[in-house]
């Protein structure tokens, strides 16, 4: 049996907004924007490299109370973990972009890390996994 995890469902307030921040700030790529009735879109975006893996499925809210988990999915814990291959050339990269990281890098023993806001207050931990020691 092989399984992966596709999509995470992302509640935006606006598709078009959300869209702008994660293509233009974050740097990810649009999959795809299709229509699909009723003012619902199928959207994706995915980081760069990628490679047709996972992608975050960008859903508008639909209605107050799907409004309400806007920039609150996970209670206020890390949402979502953006692994890198070079920490320090997308963290400068994402400062020029005016994301906002809520503390300094750090070192910690799996990885270099600081955690980030997106437009909409979700947590991300920018991360680039330090390699697994020599056994």
């Amino acid at each position: 049996m092989q399984q992966q995890l596709a999509h995470v469902t992302l509640v935006v307030r606006d598709y078009d907004e959300a869209i702008h921040f994660y293509t233009h700030q974050l740097g990810f790529h649009l999959v795809a924007d299709t229509p699909l009735g009723d003012g619902k879109r199928w959207v994706l975006v995915a980081p760069p490299g990628a490679g047709g893996g996972s992608a975050l499925l960008l859903a508008q809210a639909d209605g107050p109370e799907q409004l309400r988990y806007v920039g609150n999915q996970t209670g206020g814990r890390v949402f979502l973990f953006l692994t890198t291959d070079d920490f320090w050339r997308d963290y400068h990269r994402l400062m020029a972009q005016g994301v906002q990281f809520q503390e300094t890098p750090r070192e910690e023993v799996y990885a270099t890390v600081a955690v980030f806001a997106d437009l909409y207050g979700n947590l991300w931990d920018l991360l680039q996994p330090k390699p697994a020691p020599i056994t």
